[in-house]
């Protein structure tokens, strides 16, 4: 009998443990490592990019800085309206080994900041081969309810956002 796949699984999500920033897309609850997150804006104007994908919705000015802005709502294909609480969650993303950027992120609501311990958070359900769960870096139980972990890294494809740095 061996013990080795528990024992994997257990350090796999211990190494996932910590501080997620909770947002909301239309009313599921999503969270993002606290150490990615570099602030939360209000919505503003933001300067459509020809040429993007539809979920790149363009740039915005942050105190002089010109940084892509994606929603996520259009991203997971669920729905897109804006109303009081939409915001934009700044966060920074590697593109490489070293190179990384702020992007904004479109979501719904902010929701809080939680704490997670190893035995809170489950590894990714297999949905099947068809169903892409790269993004996914696992699910979190909080309060009763199931938060889904992203992997911020790979929520924007890799390729979308070299197209938005260079168009940039």
């Amino acid at each position: 009998m061996s013990t080795a796949a528990p024992a994997t699984a257990v350090s796999a999500t211990a190494v996932l443990a910590g501080k997620y920033l909770t947002v909301v897309l239309e009313n599921e609850a999503y969270g993002i490592a606290v150490l990615r997150v570099r602030e939360i804006i209000r919505m503003q104007k933001i300067t459509p990019v020809p040429q993007m994908p539809d979920y790149v919705k363009g740039v915005i000015n942050l105190r002089g800085r010109v940084i892509p802005v994606v929603d996520l709502r259009v991203k997971f294909g669920v729905k897109a309206e804006f109303a009081e609480r939409t915001c934009i969650v700044v966060v920074q993303v590697k593109l490489g080994a070293e190179q990384t950027v702020q992007m904004g992120l479109i979501v719904d609501s902010v929701e809080e900041v939680v704490t997670l311990a190893a035995n809170e958070i489950e590894p990714t359900p297999d949905f099947g081969a068809k169903i892409d769960t790269a993004y996914l870096l696992g699910m979190a139980k909080v309060k009763g309810a199931v938060k889904t972990l992203l992997d911020i890294d790979r929520v924007v494809a890799p390729e979308a956002v070299q197209a938005m740095v260079q168009a940039v």
